[in-house]
Parts: C-alpha cells; structure tokens; sequence
C-alpha cells in the first residue's frame, strides 16, 4: 500500500500533475487546509506554498525542477545587484546577463534541433536530433523572470528585498506550467500584504474553476479526440465541409482548452487569495485582427508589445518601421510556441495580418453611416474569425503538406451537401462546437450574471453544484489524460 502511494506521488512523465486530475483534486485540498491553517504564521504559510508549488512543478518535470529554483535564485541576487547600481552601463549588464541565461535555457531546450538540422541541411551533413527533455512552462516562468529585471531597470519596480516573496511569486503554481504570464510589479504587491482569501474570493475562484473544467473536458477534450485530431491526422479521407469544420472546430477546441486553464488557474489563485488579470476577452468577438490580439492571450501579447515591440522602436521611427517592428513581434510570439516552422509561419501570417490592417485602416474608412451599424460589426466578426481559423489551421497542422491538403480539399472538393449527414453522423460533436462557439459570442453581461449568481448562492448549494460539474466532468472525461495544448510551450 505504501509502495503503490509512493509511486502515486513520484514524478510520472505520463501522468503528470494537471488541474483536471483527480489526484490534483486531493492533494490542492489537503494542500488548502494546510494553507489555511496557517493564517497566523504568514512566513510559514509561504514557505507550505513555495513547497507545494515546486512538488506541482517537480510532478510535471521531474528534475527540472532544480533550474526553476536556480532561475529563481539568479533574479533574486541579480536583481538586488541591479537595485544597488548607479551607472547605466552595469546596470545594463546585469540586465543583458539575465536575458541571456534566460533566452539561452530556451534555445537550447526548445531550440537547438532545429537550429542544428537547419544548420546541416545548409551544410549538406546529416544530424541526429538530440534526446533534450522540454521543462514544462519554461518559456512561462523565463518570461516572467526577464521582465522583473527589466521593470528594475525602468525604475518600475524596486527590487524584492525578501527571497521568500520572490521565490513564492516565481514558483506559484496556478499559472506556472501555461500562464497566464503574471508580472512581478502586479503580484509582488499582493504578497507583501499576506492577503487571505475572502468568502466572496473563494466563491468567484470556484465558479471560474468549474467554467475552465467544462471548457476543457466537456468541449475541447471531447471536440479534439472524436473529431478534429481525425480531420488533421489525414485530411485526404474527409471532405472539403468537414475538413472546414475540423479547422473551425480545433479553432474552438484551442479556445476552450487555453481560456479554460486561465480560469482555473486565475480560479484558483483567487483561493489562495491573489487576483490575476483576464487572460481572454471574447477574442472571436474581435471585428479586426488588432482587436483580436487585445483579447487573445493577453498577458503573451502585452509582453510582447512591453518587452519587444517597444524596446524595437514601436512607432517612434514611422510607418514602415512601426509595421516592421509589428511583424517581427509576431514571428518572435510565433516562435515562442515551439520549434517548428509552422509557428513561425503562424507568427508572421498575424504579423502581416496586423500590419495590413493598420495600413488599410489608415487609407480606407467606412462612410459615416456604416460605422457603427450591427451588419457591419457582424460581418466585420466573421472576417476577422475567418482570417483566424486559417491561422490556427497552420498552427495545428504538422506539415505544410497538410494545409496543402486541407485546402485542397475546401476548395476542389467542398462537397456542401454531406453538412446534413456530417450533422446526424458527429451530433454530440456539433453540439459541443456550438455550444462553445455560442457562450463565447453571448453577451457578457450572461456570463457576469452567471457568476454574480454563484457568488450569492449559499454555501450548500455552491457545494451541490460544484458537485454537479465535477461529476460532469468524470462521466464526459475521455478514458486518456489529455493534457493542456499549452503545456508544451
């Protein structure tokens, strides 16, 4: 028995520690009470939650939890360092050392095959990929490390003079495998008040938890195993309909599946009693490229525009370099995700994207009575989603010989009149896109509604409810742990 337990609670590359786990559920609650018990002994209860936070990391990376507390030990001294310079060029240094220790632990995890075959192809010499393990949310918590150096160096933020309290903003969990990308100068704050979770906290906390469950295991889990992972395995073998619903649907599946673990990742923060930002915003609400990156993943693309676009001259140098600058943000943001060439194609088809909005934008106005009418916002969404849709085509595929094969398919052999049989034959799946789709363009005043509801529930029917979805969530769940999209990047 002990043995089996041990072995439960050792590190598991196929079964990692994720917030739609059962064992996640038990040990966060005894977790819970433990950190709540120590109310009164604020420094212990820190200590309890940087230790839980790095078993949760340890759980998901094994050893690679030693270069989480080595990265967390290097922005404390270097940052204390920084905070105690006066002359810009050291303080320049400390900053360029961060940067690279940061950027480096990236390119060699998540970069260097493909840096070394491009080299061998270019050299015409063969390469043999090297084994290298990807430590789960590095490029998350290295985000987060390089702009607490440089917010220091901007006199943004003063230097954390407590290593507990950086090491507990580093570490904390919640967003620590796939974001959202939490700012030292918003969290640092917060810890240093010792805050306790309130009443109305915890409620907001479990009605987010309960929406990202459902995002991710009713919708996209159920929508990617039963049909969009089949469209993309072998596009050849389905119609151009289908295969146009396989890209809207995974479009919909990375939606629910992203947004629904910032909601419990925000949820559950919120139980702990820390606040994060929104991640998402409705994002296919967007009637323009520009708008849909001011409500797609948030907290990446401020940090793109706070830590790249700007510090690449933004639009202080004109036009062209403000559209250049754009585009070279986008393809940095593209290849964030992953070492392959189909983010970097992602990356620059938004970059070219948002570029030729602005443009178009600037030389092409409505007449005044269009503007602003409900046909044209409509009309507006649906391009906007469209262009979207064939973006995350590329970014799903894992060749360009299947986009190729996609698109073929949509265009020379569409075959509209299988939508009544692919509507009888994937029902559930239809209903599940819709249903996604549908509570994403609702009005927000529903869902805020919802949540004002919860929140005002007493505390027995909260707990009958949350009951409710988790045995939802069990009867829907697929018999293999599917894990979070994000949590490969």
């Amino acid at each position: 028995m002990l043995e089996r337990l041990l072995n439960l609670l050792a590190y598991d590359a196929a079964s990692p520690l994720l917030f739609n786990t059962g064992l996640f559920l038990v040990l966060f609650v005894i977790f819970l009470l433990i950190y709540n018990g120590l109310n009164n002994w604020p420094r212990a209860k820190m200590i309890a939650a940087i230790l839980f936070s790095l078993y949760f990391y340890y759980k998901s990376s094994a050893e690679c939890v030693f270069i989480l507390i080595g990265v967390c030990l290097m922005d404390y001294a270097l940052g204390r360092l920084l905070g105690s310079l006066t002359k810009d060029i050291w303080r320049r240094a400390v900053v360029a050392l961060n940067i690279l220790v940061n950027v480096g632990m990236l390119v060699w995890f998540k970069y260097f095959n493909m840096l070394a075959e491009a080299f061998a192809s270019i050299v015409s010499s063969e390469f043999d990929p090297l084994e290298i393990i990807l430590p789960a949310g590095i490029s998350f918590f290295t985000f987060r490390s390089i702009s607490y150096m440089v917010d220091i160096y901007r006199y943004q933020l003063a230097p954390c003079r407590s290593l507990l309290d950086y090491s507990f903003f580093l570490t904390f969990f919640p967003p620590l495998l796939a974001g959202p990308v939490v700012r030292a100068k918003d969290m640092l704050p917060q810890i240093s008040k010792r805050p306790v979770a309130t009443k109305e906290m915890c409620s907001e906390g479990l009605f987010l938890i309960m929406t990202g469950l459902i995002k991710k295991v009713v919708i996209a889990d159920y929508i990617s195993g039963n049909f969009v992972d089949r469209i993309f395995d072998n596009p050849a073998l389905y119609s151009g309909f289908e295969n146009l619903m396989g890209c809207i649907g995974f479009t919909i599946q990375l939606y629910c599946d992203f947004s629904g673990y910032s909601d419990m990742a925000i949820g559950i923060a919120l139980l702990l009693g820390y606040r994060f930002k929104d991640n998402f915003s409705a994002p296919f609400k967007a009637q323009s490229p520009t708008e849909f990156w001011h409500r797609w993943h948030i907290s990446l693309s401020t940090w793109l525009r706070d830590y790249i676009y700007i510090p690449l001259g933004g639009n202080r140098k004109g036009k062209i370099r403000a559209y250049l600058n754009q585009f070279l943000t986008m393809v940095i943001g593209g290849l964030w995700h992953g070492a392959s060439w189909m983010y970097l194609i992602w990356g620059a088809y938004h970059g070219i994207l948002l570029a030729a909005h602005k443009s178009l934008r600037k030389i092409w106005r409505l007449p005044d009575w269009l503007i602003g009418r409900p046909e044209v916002k409509l009309a507006n969404m649906i391009i906007t989603f469209s262009l979207v849709v064939i973006g995350f085509t590329f970014f799903r595929a894992p060749s360009l010989d299947t986009v190729a094969a996609i698109f073929t398919q949509i265009f020379s052999n569409f075959h509209a009149a299988v939508a009544s049989q692919f509507i009888e034959g994937y029902l559930f799946i239809v209903l599940a896109m819709t249903i996604g789709l549908v509570s994403h363009i609702s009005p927000k005043a529903w869902s805020d509604g919802a949540a004002r509801l919860y929140v005002g529930m007493s505390t027995t029917w909260q707990a009958l409810l949350l009951a409710a979805i988790l045995f939802l969530v069990v009867q829907t769940r697929q018999s293999d742990l599917v894990p979070f999209i994000y949590l490969q990047y």
